[in-house]
Formats: C-alpha cells, structure tokens, sequence
C-alpha cells in the first residue's frame, strides 16, 4: 500500500465549483466528487468533515453502482473503498458528496486529503458532454431517499444518486455541476428573504457558504467560467419563489425593511409583485448568458406543482425577444403524485426518474 496526497496527482479528476488548491480538495455542492480510474484490490481515502447542525453525507460507487452510502464523522478519517477486488482489473470509483451546500451551518465541511492504494491510478476518460444544473431542494435531492413517512430536516435526507440530474447526466454521458440550495429561489426564499436567491451566488464558486473556514478555503472566492463551460445550463427555479406569495413576510434584522410577495384578496398573484419576479427570471439569464456564452439554457419547471409557469414562459420569451437569444427555452417536467412522491412531501426516485427521462430526451434533441 503507498499514499497519493491529491495535490499531488493530476490522474484523479475532481469534479464540481472548488478553489485551484488541491490541498485538500474541497467538495462544496451537491453530487461533487473525486473520480479515479485504478487498478488493485484495495483503497482507501483520506476525508476530513466538519458541521455544526449538518453533517455531510458520501457515497460510494464503483463501475457506476452505488455501493456505500455514509455519514462522515468530525475530523481526519480514512475510509475504505474497497477491498479483496480482482487486483488487475481496472475500476473507475466516484467518491461523491451527497448533501447539499449549506447555508445554514458556517462549519459545513467535506475535503479530500490522499488516497491509499495498492495498484495504479489510471488516466480517467472525458464524458461526451458538460451539463450545469441550477435549482433548489429538488435539485438537492431533499427527500428522494427516505421513506415518505420522514419529516425531519437533516443531511440524511438528501441524494445526489436518486436525483435527475445524476439521473440525466448518467443516460447523456456527461460530466455535470450542481448548483442549488433548498428553499432558495430567484427573486427570494420560500420566507421571502430576497438573500436567499441562487442568481445572488452563481458567479462565486460557493458563495451561499459562510464562515471563516469556508472563506479560507475560497468559497466566495468568483467562479473561473474559463476553466469549465457547459453545453447546457438547466435552471430549476421558481417553486420557492411561489411559495413567497402564501408565507409571512421577511424583515431584515439589520436594515429593518420588509420584503414580501402579495396576493390580491381573491388569491391571485399580485400583478407588481409577479412582474417583479419575472424580472428577476430575465436579469437571471442574461447573466447565464454572459457566464456561459455558447450554451444552452434551458428553464425546466413543474415537479411540485405549476403555478408560477405562466411569469417563467413569459420570462424566457421576454429575455428571447430582447436579446435576440434562440439557444433558450423552456420545458415543463412531470408533476410529484402520490405515487412518485419521496420524504418531506418531496420528488420521490421515481418522480426524479420521471423527469430525467423528460429532460434527457429533450437534451438529446437540441445537444
């Protein structure tokens, strides 16, 4: 058995928004992973966690199968991958984050160190395509695990494998980013708080992430669009941003001004307050366009309900018309019934294989 310390081999591939620094190698979002092509009948990892409330969850798959699915204790561990496998046939083991970025919780941690193996690391193969996904819980995979009986917000509840946008990459062959954040939306949170937006961070590598630590290890540092363009860009927001109209208004503790989204007294959206959002859909894709010149953008809605789809159509139209932009569309996903729905009264697997399947035929059409 020999060590490899990761800042130290180009031959494994670390895949997701993290820092130049491979020293450690910092997995910040949801479905980030250290991926190896190695020969051997044993490995093991270095991983170092830390969290306050949200302890960061990893799983394990080799040749494309999950094979372990764990929480990872506070401090410096090692981990093994496996062990006793055919010594001369290669494996390509992905070793990848679970939870989601969070927000909430300064000390949130996962970090790759080094690896120990007793064969050779092989150089890993290019995916055929790059894919870029944007949303919020969904995205996050909240609740595709679990049975639908749980109700406790906690890192265990969230998948990145059980999950479309794994499940889109995987069927396209692509290497793929996640961006997202639970309750978050694009003018403001599920509570209205207009900080809680995913157009607010996208140009930093995790800026969502606070904290003395995670600024260390250069969360807010601004993203390198340079260093990785994607093909498609699919935006999975707006649930939140509906969810505003129906919850209290938000007072910020420092300024003290309030935010709120209104309905009129017989229900509907009020018509300032909806433009207000769709405005903050067309200022959102001309930032993506300008992050990302040459991809595709597509607007996907429509998993837990779709209320706020005719201000997106409109949105994605408008942002066409005024820009001159065809490469922009939009595509409804199928609705979460009582039949695909998973935990926290979210997408299920099967609702998230729904949607793959959807969006991956999509894909192929305009790819």
């Amino acid at each position: 058995m020999r060590e490899i310390l990761l800042k130290d081999t180009e031959q494994v591939r670390l895949v997701g928004r993290t820092a130049a620094s491979r020293e450690p190698g910092i997995l910040f979002w949801t479905g980030s992973r250290v991926l190896l092509h190695v020969t051997g009948s044993e490995l093991w990892v270095k991983l170092e966690a830390d969290y306050e409330t949200c302890e960061p969850w990893i799983n394990i798959m080799i040749n494309g199968v999950s094979v372990s699915r764990q929480m990872v204790q506070k401090g410096i561990s090692w981990i093994c991958v496996f062990r006793g496998m055919d010594a001369a046939k290669a494996k390509t083991v992905e070793i990848v984050k679970e939870t989601q970025a969070m927000s909430g919780d300064p000390k949130h941690l996962l970090a790759v160190w080094a690896f120990r193996l007793d064969g050779e690391l092989l150089p890993v193969e290019e995916k055929k395509c790059r894919l870029e996904f944007i949303g919020d819980s969904i995205t996050s995979g909240e609740g595709a695990i679990g049975s639908v009986s749980e109700e406790e917000w906690i890192s265990m509840w969230f998948s990145s494998e059980r999950n479309y946008a794994w499940l889109t990459a995987r069927a396209l062959d692509a290497e793929y980013h996640v961006l997202s954040q639970s309750g978050w939306g694009v003018l403001s949170s599920w509570d209205n708080n207009p900080n809680g937006t995913l157009p607010g961070c996208y140009e930093q590598i995790c800026g969502l992430q606070t904290g003395e630590q995670n600024h260390a290890n250069g969360a807010d540092q601004p993203w390198d669009f340079s260093s990785w363009q994607p093909d498609a860009v699919v935006i999975n927001l707006g649930t939140n941003d509906g969810g505003a109209f129906n919850s209290p208004a938000y007072t910020d503790p420092v300024t003290g001004e309030v935010f709120k989204q209104k309905l009129l007294e017989d229900g509907s959206f009020d018509p300032a307050d909806l433009a207000r959002f769709q405005a903050a859909v067309v200022d959102f894709l001309k930032k993506l366009r300008r992050c990302n010149p040459k991809a595709k953008l597509v607007w996907v809605y429509g998993m837990l309900g779709i209320p706020m789809e005719p201000a997106i159509r409109a949105a994605v139209e408008q942002y066409r018309q005024e820009s001159g932009d065809q490469e922009v569309s939009y595509l409804r996903l199928p609705d979460t019934d009582e039949t695909s729905v998973g935990a926290r009264s979210h997408p299920g697997y099967l609702s998230h294989e729904r949607a793959a399947e959807t969006l991956t035929d999509y894909l192929r059409q305009i790819l």
